[in-house]
């Protein structure tokens, strides 16, 4: 194992992606490719989806927050992905620059910090939603809504930033390949000279702040859910209140799902191709879920979404009225 005294300030890193298999790369270009595009299609349309209802309630000022997240959050990734899918392999990976490397890496931690904050705003509109609906308007307010969207983008900056710090300032020596088709921090991480916990203390903090607090206010969210829900007497009314939040628990689940399996865990256990694997699923199919179950699941959107491609005859369209959620 190389010691810190022979460790050096790299150039840059290579990304190592998926060179290694070469009659591979074409189609998992086209598959990539494929997703990609529905991606940006679906979330874009999600966008103007929301940019079409006359008056848009909070959750729906959400939901486009959460769109646009993965609009961005996608394209931090998988554009430099597909360019190094469709460059024939030089040698052992794709060049990246050290401060290339920060930066995706810190845009990275940035949105899903800013997501993992969101989910848990959007928690706290549906137990307002379900268990002060009378007070519903007075509580979350658009300028509520503002402030809690600036707060998300703030809060996953500020740690984002903390622990792109942190991971860079890591003395790096031997190889700088990075097993991996991003600078994802566990791939940095096992470039680092030392091996002690110390070195995990960032990514520990990070996920503390960005798993772990937001999850337990959305536990607490839905703890209170479930009590105001058993108090009612009619099963209907239980169904309606109960699917409002069927979209975000789905969306929850599976964000805090893949970050948790892919970050709450010693660097012990790290396995580079695995990480990687993962991380193609992670980074590609999970955002491609989101706007299918949000447009499934939520009648509002999937009233704007047939107004916006044109699938409403004139009549329909002026008689249609949005509700709140």
């Amino acid at each position: 194992m190389d010691s810190p005294s022979n460790a050096t300030v790299p150039r840059g890193f290579l990304l190592q992606g998926f060179s290694e298999f070469p009659h591979l790369r074409p189609v998992l270009f086209l598959l990539l490719l494929a997703v990609h595009l529905a991606t940006l299609s679906g979330n874009l349309l999600i966008l103007a989806a929301v940019a079409s209802v006359p008056t848009r309630p909070p959750m729906l000022l959400f939901l486009c927050q959460l769109s646009a997240i993965e609009l961005c959050y996608t394209l931090v990734v998988v554009p430099r992905s597909l360019a190094d899918l469709a460059t024939p392999s030089q040698g052992r990976g794709s060049p990246i620059s050290f401060l290339g490397c920060a930066v995706q890496m810190q845009m990275f931690v940035a949105l899903g910090g800013a997501e993992c904050f969101l989910l848990a705003a959007m928690a706290y509109d549906r137990y307002v939603a379900i268990c002060h609906p009378l007070s519903y308007a007075a509580l979350v307010t658009p300028g509520l809504c503002m402030r809690l969207a600036l707060a998300c983008c703030l809060g996953g900056l500020a740690v984002s930033v903390g622990l792109t710090v942190a991971v860079f300032h890591l003395p790096f020596c031997g190889s700088h390949l990075l097993v991996h088709f991003f600078c994802d921090i566990t791939a940095l991480l096992h470039l680092a000279c030392t091996r002690s916990y110390v070195d995990e203390l960032p990514l520990l903090g990070a996920c503390l702040v960005l798993l772990l607090l937001p999850s337990t206010l959305i536990l607490a969210s839905y703890v209170a859910i479930v009590t105001a829900l058993r108090r009612l007497r009619s099963s209907t009314g239980r169904h309606k209140a109960a699917s409002t939040c069927a979209s975000h628990l789905a969306v929850t689940f599976l964000h805090y799902g893949c970050a948790t399996f892919m970050y709450v865990r010693p660097k012990s256990s790290y396995s580079p191709r695995q990480d990687r694997t993962l991380a193609l699923i992670y980074t590609n199919i999970t955002p491609l879920l989101y706007p299918l179950i949000y447009s499934l699941r939520n009648r509002e959107i999937t009233a704007a979404i047939r107004r916006v491609l044109g699938r409403w005859r004139p009549g329909q369209a002026q008689a249609h009225t949005v509700r709140e959620p």
